[in-house]
């Protein structure tokens, strides 16, 4: 950068590298350019009053002395050059030049050394804005007119010829007129190469035009004749004509020189020496981030720094809408004051024109320095966008409904969640409590029941502290959580509380901690300041990622970078045609600047001024391209019309005249396109509630154009058939570009989207010229160049569009509603009429009702009224939402009774535009509690999507919400947040987080902007760990983890997956990662309460984990609903947040494992086999109680997981997404895949069953190999569990299809609705589907294919890695590892003797006699065969080069438990003990054979090693002769003439022989002489306790028939050698039986006479 020196006023440049002067700061700055610009300005005048008497031939000499008292603001490089390439031209025939011999020239060092021109040029063309000086005629005294300053260029655009084009230039083609400047300019043009730029320029910070006055020198063109003779020639030839360029490719060597650390970009090598003639700036080299400064005393000096900001941000100052009086310039990072001149590629737009076109008048310079005004183009936007000024207002009334001191509104703390259930017949009814009380060592526990109010558990503990209650005040203490920052709710009962629920689930200790409310943290509420502060959209989004983010900056950008008008295409023309016109010496010229002004001017500039008819032309294309710049701002403004003041108005119901649109072009097209699509045609279709108005219009097909820029133009109206009074308020039109491939199948398919709503925010008809930008559409993949990302190029495609200008305004008022509606009771409809319409409104939701179906709803619409849900179904039929048909319409809105919150969520969707219809919803949902909207949070925002206006009914709703709860507001963040990379909405999210994070507080905000750099750290570090391989990755790991652990230095913070967990610090060591695909990261964190626990989570990368939150979601509100029901599955819900795109945070659950990892402990066939659940339940569950506690939440679990993965069709399920908890809980993780989407081989799909139920699981459900009547538990479970999801089948579709435009690949239509709809049988009665869901459970329980899928997975996944890790235990069967240090020295071990066990099956166990050096009396351990062999195995994976002792062989022919086997193979493995200990102390001392002879838990539980277990589940006895036992359960029904029966289960049958039946159940009607009521079931084999689940149907028997009737029924046993068996039987008399309602029973099975 400049530096500014004390002597002589002079400004030094030094090079790169050389060592700076002190900085001057930016007071001292000012001063001294105050006092530099006070002389010149003196000086000036005095020279002017001079000047006026003086001829122009002495012009040149005072222009010099002029020049060096004006050294401190610009300098002018010496002519020398100028006349040596003069000299060269003369000695060159043009005329007979080839094209080579002409690059040669251009090569030539003198010719290139010419390039730096004499005087500062006009700019023709830039991305922002400048301030170049202009000289007056002659005997004048030259102004500088005013201007925005912004940087200067010292190039011209390319000169070569164009194809012609008739239309009129400045004018559109729907008949916009280009607002053209009324500057009259006198100076002459400069032309030059693109090289040294004779300015210092600098980054600017201000926008202020600076007035000097006083005169400059005139000097001579710099074009002359002989130049402008090549410059002709090199036009003329064929390549050049061709594509504007030369075909020789040189490097810029003299720019390279002079900027010798210059960054290259990708295309700097094939820069030709002909680009200098090319307009098109895409093709020129980013130089933005580099100033070339000029040092006045050695000319040709210059040196370049680079600079680190935006220089879009430098120039226009998007944060800034008021400017300083002074221009400012940086210097080493300072500001000083003073006429700036700044980096080449600007545009020259006159502060006259800006004036004009905002209806203002320019601001006279009076002959100061400093003028303060404000940046009218800031302004002007600003002024335009009435939809976020109303929003802003908006948001501020709302944050007064909550002021700072009202602690309801504003705690500050986060409260614990409630979630009411139903308890169960009573059952655990009583807690335990320790509550930490300051001052109290030790914890006071004691016990409550889980009804109690919080405040009675506050009373009981304040008895400890207080002898006399009557003295407190109960209000002011709370109970907070240990290890977290939650705070119970005093109005509550205390077993409402999530965080006690999931306490109870674990069998977990309740710790809570007595607080005063004064004592509690509360640095997340807001403050007075934070109430005080006015609302900013925009001011709190720096530290968050921007993916959308609209500054005017990035408007020029994209206006000036790909968008060309066709004002913009004709002045292009004459400027090219007007700069290779040859130059007259002595002409008297007149330039009349049309569509400038009236006046004409007239000057002579004697021999020394030539006409300039280039002046003429760059005016024109300035005044184009700023128009271009005021259309892109009008573009994203909601305002119709900018003067809509002084126009009539139409009412819209009113309006004939019919919808039309000129779709002019599609401007930015990428380079790729243009080689891999042949022809682009538009399809516009006009949409309201997802409907189309009418069939979508296609525009002509047409190819790409190039003339600036690439586009597709059609310029073509589109006109539809419909009249504006027949469309609805928030129509929108849809228009997609569509594309055609060559050299393939013309299969066209949609390649980008626009949403335009034809209605701004007052409600008037949008009019005018518009620019529409693109957003991807779904069908587009990464390889067509338009997948979307952060800088998409997508945001650089616009569609120019021409709406009609009308004399008039169109407004459109919402109509009142009608007041004679008339609501009819449905019983007083026919019979048939009744029961048709009673079947429509008994559907869950609107999917699947046909036409028909919905035409009769809106016809009886008002027999409706009595059935309140059916309101959706109601309005989603209603046939037209014009103005005529809306009061009806509204009028059946208002008179209808309110919806429960969750059913008014489904006028939310698309499907519901109206804003009436949308505001009503939210009143009604105003109802929900806090803690049951955080569950539903992720629909409410993406319906956001779905509103018309940004200040809309549900937006506001929402912050509400999030200013009264920090919960809400922690996940309002995040999900906005996650959202902004929606290509189609990301805008208008951004707005939402602006304002949210504008109102929320200071505290809280940030706290989030901890949370949201600690993603980030953490998102470096996984990154990096994914791209490292092998070993290295824990050294990568290690190092990124302590630069995370330096953010912890300075900084406690929430988590984001809880804003309750607060850490302080990280425990690095503990920190590891995953060996999957992913690499996730664990990340351990301290807790910040020292009464807290480790923080264990998740990190990954390269993943969505939108789709996990979204079924873990929908399984949380499955468990509520069981919850509520009174059934408790004993779930486990994890958290799951996606913090950005394809990365977020997943909760880790303690003390579990894979199931593959389970598994494998038995060998990689471990999954073929039945027994490795169970027995790994068993390891961490020794005892008989512990591990029937923990077999029965694996009952639970597993059937809550086998219905909620069906209903939500979770697939890709392998042994490693499912999870087992050491307390018996089963879990699903990685729901990459769900709703049917399963992976396939080929045709075949990977996922065969319904859901994952093998005989593994099944195992530890029956408690053994047979079925048992806790399979029938489990069966019945699972059927209860569907049969209470599938009534609230309608809230599940309503959730999901609130998602549906989330952009979640497999949530994409309502295909994907139907597959949750079809798998809730929602037509279907409970029985039915209680029988269907059965079918499911057999089909998955048989199938094969899952395990073999289990055991090629296992296979995949198959490392060799030895022997554990310390954490992990290295037998099956002992949850820790011992050594003969910690145990002792063993003297002797034998097999003492053999047990029979039966538990859960017979089996042989083997009492192991040990003596140790340290015991008098030995110790007995009980070890199995297997776990035996499982030493051996073990053995030899430790020592592959030992020979170790043979083991007993394994298989024995004929039964293997029985006595015989086991005696023979106590002696083996006796034997086999007695090598063992008699080998290599290596092998004989090592860890895992102490570990293996360490007394269990089960040991010392032993009943002795002479006492023999009795069997604890023991077969029932087989009885005498003629004896029957067992029972049958029994469903009885009857409607519709139909008698049903099923059968559901029957337990404890009894044989003669006491082997397992193959039982089946036969029925009658008795009395049936002819046995036509027979009926029977399917044959269960080899089982005591069978479960049918079936329905034998009666059809035709009326109520009194069957009151005559009895029901026999009887169980058989179906053998294949010998007759079928009787088992037992029950006679029902059905006259007992109530037939209008269901019974459900179980019945003795007795020995009755069967037929």
């Amino acid at each position: 950068m400049a530096q500014i020196s004390s002597n002589n006023g002079q400004r030094s440049s030094p090079s790169l590298g050389t060592a700076r002067t002190k900085d001057v700061d930016k007071e001292e700055a000012l001063q001294m350019e105050a006092e530099a610009l006070a002389k010149m300005q003196k000086e000036r005048v005095v020279t002017g009053n001079k000047q006026t008497s003086e001829s122009t031939s002495n012009t040149r000499q005072k222009a010099q002395t002029h020049n060096k008292q004006d050294h401190d603001l610009m300098v002018f490089p010496e002519a020398v050059s100028k006349k040596r390439v003069e000299d060269k031209l003369s000695t060159v025939d043009i005329d007979k030049m080839t094209h080579a011999e002409l690059e040669k020239l251009l090569l030539d060092e003198s010719f290139e050394s010419s390039k730096v021109p004499a005087l500062p040029a006009t700019p023709v063309l830039s991305p922002s804005f400048s301030s170049p000086f202009y000289i007056g005629p002659t005997g004048q005294r030259g102004q500088w007119t005013p201007r925005l300053p912004g940087p200067v260029t010292c190039t011209l655009p390319p000169i070569y010829p164009s194809a012609s084009n008739n239309k009129q230039a400045g004018v559109f083609q729907n008949g916009f007129h280009l607002s053209m400047s009324t500057y009259q300019s006198t100076e002459p043009v400069y032309l030059s190469l693109p090289g040294r730029s004779q300015y210092i320029s600098y980054p600017l910070t201000a926008t202020t035009p600076f007035h000097p006055r006083g005169s400059l020198p005139m000097y001579p063109p710099t074009l002359t004749p002989e130049m402008a003779k090549v410059f002709d020639k090199i036009a003329s030839t064929s390549k050049f004509l061709k594509n504007g360029k030369s075909s020789t490719d040189l490097e810029m060597t003299e720019f390279k020189s002079i900027v010798p650390k210059l960054p290259t970009s990708e295309n700097s090598s094939d820069i030709s020496k002909f680009d200098w003639l090319d307009l098109d700036p895409l093709s020129k080299p980013k130089v933005d981030n580099v100033e070339i400064l000029c040092n006045a005393e050695d000319d040709a000096k210059v040196t370049s720094s680079t600079v680190a900001e935006d220089p879009w941000d430098a120039v226009l100052l998007e944060e800034k809408l008021l400017v300083t009086c002074h221009l400012e310039r940086k210097v080493n990072g300072k500001s000083t004051a003073g006429a700036t001149v700044t980096r080449s590629q600007s545009l020259n737009i006159r502060t006259t024109q800006l004036a004009k076109l905002q209806g203002q008048t320019p601001q006279q310079d009076n002959g100061t320095t400093s003028l303060t005004t404000e940046n009218a183009l800031l302004q002007d936007i600003e002024g335009r966008n009435q939809e976020l000024a109303a929003f802003c207002q908006a948001v501020t009334k709302l944050r007064t409904n909550f002021p700072y001191n009202n602690q309801h509104t504003n705690p500050g703390f986060v409260l614990s969640p409630v979630m009411l259930q139903r308890n169960i017949n009573g059952e655990n009814a009583s807690i335990k409590v320790s509550i930490e009380i300051e001052g109290f060592q030790q914890p006071v526990i004691f016990t409550c029941d889980v009804s109690s109010p919080v405040e009675l558990i506050i009373m009981q503990a304040l008895c400890w502290v207080h002898d006399d209650l009557n003295e407190v005040d109960i209000s002011s203490y709370i109970l907070k959580v240990c290890g977290q920052e939650e705070v119970l709710q005093n109005k509550h009962c205390v077993g409402s509380h999530e965080y006690i629920q999931n306490c109870r689930k674990w069998d977990a200790e309740i710790k809570l901690q007595l607080l005063t409310h004064s004592a509690v943290c509360r640095d997340l509420a807001r403050t007075d300041e934070d109430d005080r502060t006015p609302t900013n959209l925009t001011k709190h989004l720096y530290k968050t990622e921007k993916p959308f983010r609209e500054n005017i900056s990035r408007k020029i950008c994209y206006a000036l970078d790909g968008v060309e008008t066709q004002a913009i295409t004709n002045s292009v023309k004459k400027l090219r045609r007007a700069v290779n016109l040859p130059r007259s010496k002595n002409p008297e010229t007149k330039i009349s600047h049309s569509g400038y002004g009236s006046d004409s001017m007239y000057y002579n500039l004697g021999s020394l001024q030539p006409e300039n008819p280039v002046q003429v032309s760059i005016d024109q294309l300035t005044a184009a391209v700023y128009a271009l710049l005021h259309l892109h701002l009008n573009s994203g403004c909601s305002s119709s019309n900018s003067s809509t003041k002084n126009r009539s108005t139409k009412e819209a119901w009113t309006a004939t005249e019919h919808l039309q649109f000129t779709i002019f072009a599609a401007h930015g097209i990428l380079t790729a396109w243009v080689s891999n699509y042949e022809k682009y045609y538009l399809v516009c279709s006009l949409t309201h509630n997802g409907k189309d108005l009418f069939k979508p219009v296609q525009s002509k097909k047409v190819g790409t154009y190039k003339n600036f820029f690439y586009l597709v133009k059609w310029d073509e109206l589109n006109n539809f058939s419909i009249q504006i009074s027949q469309w609805p308020l928030e129509n929108q039109s849809c228009v997609s570009l569509c594309f055609g491939i060559l050299n393939q199948i013309r299969k066209a398919r949609d390649l980008l989207k626009i949403l335009c709503f034809f209605l701004c925010v007052l409600s008037l008809l949008t009019c005018g010229t518009k620019l529409l930008h693109f957003w991807t559409s779904s069908h587009v993949t990464a390889a067509s160049g338009t997948a979307h990302k952060r800088g998409n190029l997508m945001e650089k495609i616009v569609l120019q569009v021409d709406f009609p200008s009308l004399a008039f305004d169109i407004v459109y008022k919402i109509p009142q509603a009608a007041n004679d509606l008339v609501h009819h009771s449905i019983e007083t409809l026919e019979k048939n009429v009744k029961e048709r319409l009673l079947a429509i409104l008994a559907r869950d939701g609107t999917l699947g009702l046909s036409k028909e179906d919905k035409e009769f709803l809106w016809e009886k619409r008002h027999y409706c009224r009595g059935h309140t849900q059916s309101l959706p179904k109601i309005l989603a039929s209603a046939p037209h939402w014009d103005w005529a048909s809306l009061p009806e319409i509204y009028s059946l809105l208002q008179q209808w009774p309110p919806l429960p919150p969750l059913t008014a969520m489904e006028l939310l969707d698309s499907k519901f535009a109206d804003q009436e219809v949308r505001t009503t919803a939210v009143n009604w949902i105003e109802a929900i509690s806090d803690d049951e909207l955080t569950d539903f949070l992720p629909q409410f925002v993406q319906a956001l999507k779905y509103e018309t206006y940004l200040d809309n009914s549900l937006v506001r709703f929402i912050l509400a919400r999030a200013l009264g709860n920090i919960q809400i507001a922690h996940c309002v963040y995040w999900l906005l947040k996650d959202t902004l990379h929606d290509a189609k909405f990301g805008v208008r999210y951004e707005h939402i987080l602006g304002a949210f994070l504008s109102i929320c507080g200071k505290g809280l905000r940030e706290e989030l902007e901890k949370q949201t750099r600690l993603v980030q750290l953490l998102g470096v570090v996984a990154e990096k760990v994914k791209q490292t391989s092998g070993s290295a990755r824990q050294v990568v790991l290690q190092s990124g983890m302590e630069r995370v652990q330096s953010f912890f230095m300075k900084n406690k913070c929430r988590l984001p997956l809880n804003p309750s967990l607060v850490a302080k610090e990280l425990n690095v060591k503990a920190c590891s990662f995953f060996n999957s695909n992913a690499v996730p990261l664990k990340v351990t964190l301290v807790n910040a309460d020292p009464l807290g626990e480790e923080i264990n989570v998740m990190f990954k990368v390269g993943e969505d984990l939108r789709q996990d939150m979204l079924a873990l979601q929908m399984i949380k509100i499955m468990d509520k609903i069981w919850l509520q029901e009174g059934l408790d599955l004993r779930m486990v819900i994890f958290k799951c947040l996606s913090t950005g795109k394809d990365r977020g945070l997943v909760e880790l659950v303690p003390a579990s494992d894979t199931l593959r990892k389970i598994q494998v402990e038995y060998g990689v066939t471990g999954s073929f086999k039945d027994k490795p659940l169970a027995e790994w339940l068993r390891k961490y569950n020794p005892t008989e109680d512990e591990y029937e506690k923990a077999s029965e939440n694996f009952i639970y679990s597993c059937a809550g997981c086998c219905v909620a993965t069906y209903v939500l069709g979770i697939c890709d399920r392998h042994n490693d997404n499912i999870m087992l908890r050491s307390t018996g809980h089963m879990f699903h993780i990685d729901f990459g895949k769900f709703l049917g989407h399963a992976q396939t081989f080929g045709s075949f799909k990977r996922d065969r069953a319904p859901f994952v139920l093998t005989s593994d699981m099944a195992y530890v459900i029956n408690g053994g190999e047979k079925p048992t009547i806790r399979f029938q538990l489990f069966v019945d479970l699972c059927c209860q569990a569907y049969n209470l999801i599938r009534k609230y089948a309608n809230l599940f579709l309503n959730l999901l299809s609130l998602m549906l435009s989330s952009g979640l690949p497999e949530l994409t239509g309502v295909q994907d609705l139907k597959y949750v709809q079809d798998a809730l049988q929602a037509q279907t009665t409970d029985a039915e589907a209680t029988i269907f869901f059965t079918r499911l459970i057999e089909s998955s329980l048989g199938s094969v294919a899952t395990k073999f899928k289990f055991f090629i997975h296992n296979l995949a996944q198959l490392r060799f890695s030895g022997l554990p890790s310390n954490d992990e235990p290295i037998l099956s069967f002992s949850p820790k590892t011992y050594s003969l240090r910690q145990d002792g020295r063993i003297k002797e071990v034998c097999v003492f003797t053999y047990q029979k066990r039966y538990n859960p099956d017979k089996h042989y166990i083997y009492v192991v006699r040990v003596l140790r050096e340290v015991q008098v009396e030995p110790t007995f351990v009980f070890r199995t065969f297997d776990e035996f062999q499982e030493l051996h195995n073990k053995l030899g994976i430790l020592f592959p080069l030992w020979k170790l002792p043979g083991f007993p062989n394994k298989m024995v022919l004929g039964r293997t438990h029985i006595k015989d086997v086991a005696a023979k193979r106590k002696v083996e493995l006796n034997s086999y003990i007695q090598s063992l200990m008699n080998s290599s102390a290596e092998v004989s001392e090592c860890d895992l054979v102490y570990t293996f002879f360490h007394p269990l838990l089960r040991d010392e539980k032993a009943e002795g090693i002479d006492g023999i277990a009795k069997p604890t589940d023991a077969s029932p006895s087989s009885p005498a002769s003629g004896k029957v036992g067992g029972e049958v359960k029994l469903s009885i029904s009857y409607r519709n003439s139909t008698l049903f029966i099923m059968v559901m289960h029957i337990k404890d049958l009894v044989t003669e022989d006491g082997a397992d039946p193959n039982p089946y159940v036969k029925t009658y009607l008795l009395p049936d002489i002819n046995k036509t009521s027979k009926r029977k079931t399917k044959i269960t084999r080899k089982t005591r306790n069978p479960t049918f689940n079936e329905m034998l149907v009666y059809s035709g028997y009326s109520k009194e028939t069957l009151k005559q009737r009895e029901l026999q029924l009887s169980v058989l046993s179906a053998e294949s050698l010998r007759e079928n068996f009787f088992l037992g039987g029950v006679m029902l008399s059905l006259k007992d039986f109530n037939l209008r309602k269901e019974t459900v029973n179980w019945y003795q099975l007795t020995a009755v006479p069967y037929l």
